[in-house]
């Protein structure tokens, strides 16, 4: 339980309720799961107990990742997603295996990181690179495919985008990465003026285009639709993490208000006096925001003491300030 907040003006920006239709097939997955399962780590107030529950969230992303990228994307041959998109086509190329070779280049890539960046890889990329390539070699090993577990090849790749997108997220959401082009863009944003976005895409967009050569089309436009899903996968898994409620409550009794949402939600809120245009009546204006749990309770409970209170609540995934992200 986090102690009260002292008061704030808090920088956000508004994202309404306008979710394009794409999203909510996303959205309806994610809204349970991924925002509690990082806040609770992010509230372990003993520093070692918060960097074990860190690591295991990160072993945990790792893992969804792993199993969405053997069992799903390997079997299928889906070239999409930086190293392991690659790997598929050149351990079809050359006869190699699939997960060695992505152990090879992730250790490769770790070490032109160290090279070029030195302690800014980052011990928990570091960590999250080699176990998921250990991983990935010993499910070779483990548990050997022949071939898909299915003969939906659209179904696998919804599984093959959505659990690397659903670890990845969790990964960026507490400042770690699965290596691999990551630390590409991370040499390249140090190093040069190249746009970082620009490169990456380049990458991916040539393990699929190579694809349609080693593949066929069928695979090939696979490919191309996991490599177009992927992103949109990754933003909305963030998004929905740090989703938070603004409220905007005009009132005339902020009091009571203001002790619930301080005691008994443990936050802090700003207040100013307002007018209304058409009545005159002086009244009082409550800004605050929260996680949508305390959303809901704070929302029951002016409904209850005043039930006149004009409510607005937004969504905002960007709120920049003491009890949500840093700077």
């Amino acid at each position: 339980m986090s102690v009260p907040l002292p008061k704030r003006e808090v920088t956000r920006e508004l994202h309404h309720d306008t979710i394009k239709p794409r999203k909510r097939l996303f959205r309806l997955c994610f809204l349970c799961a991924s925002p509690k399962i990082d806040m609770a780590t992010r509230e372990i107030q003993n520093p070692i107990l918060r960097k074990l529950a860190e690591y295991g969230l990160i072993t945990m992303s790792i893992w969804i990742m792993v199993v969405g990228i053997y069992f799903f994307k390997f079997p299928n041959n889906f070239a999409f997603g930086g190293v392991t998109g690659f790997s598929t086509v050149i351990a079809k190329m050359t006869g190699w295996s699939v997960g060695d070779f992505t152990f090879f280049v992730n250790t490769a890539l770790l070490v032109v990181g160290f090279l070029f960046l030195g302690t800014d890889v980052g011990v928990k990329t570091v960590y999250a690179s080699m176990l998921m390539s250990f991983s990935l070699s010993a499910l070779e090993r483990l548990c050997p495919l022949t071939r898909p577990l299915t003969q939906e090849p659209l179904l696998e790749l919804i599984f093959a985008i959505f659990c690397p997108g659903f670890g990845s997220a969790i990964l960026f959401n507490i400042g770690a990465s699965s290596g691999g082009t990551d630390i590409v863009a991370m040499v390249l944003k140090k190093h040069t003026s190249m746009n970082i976005g620009s490169a990456l895409l380049l990458v991916d967009l040539t393990s699929v285009v190579m694809a349609f050569f080693v593949f066929g089309p069928t695979t090939g436009l696979f490919s191309s639709l996991g490599l177009m899903a992927k992103s949109l996968v990754i933003d909305d898994v963030i998004e929905n993490m740090n989703l938070c409620k603004c409220f905007n409550i005009i009132c005339d009794d902020p009091k009571p208000i203001c002790d619930f949402i301080i005691n008994e939600l443990h936050r802090s809120a700003t207040t100013y006096k307002a007018e209304g245009a058409f009545t005159h009546h002086n009244k009082t204006v409550i800004m605050t925001t929260m996680k949508r749990v305390q959303a809901v309770k704070l929302r029951n409970y002016i409904r209850r003491v005043e039930p006149t209170a004009f409510i607005l609540i937004s969504n905002s995934s960007e709120i920049i300030g003491k009890g949500f992200l840093t700077n």
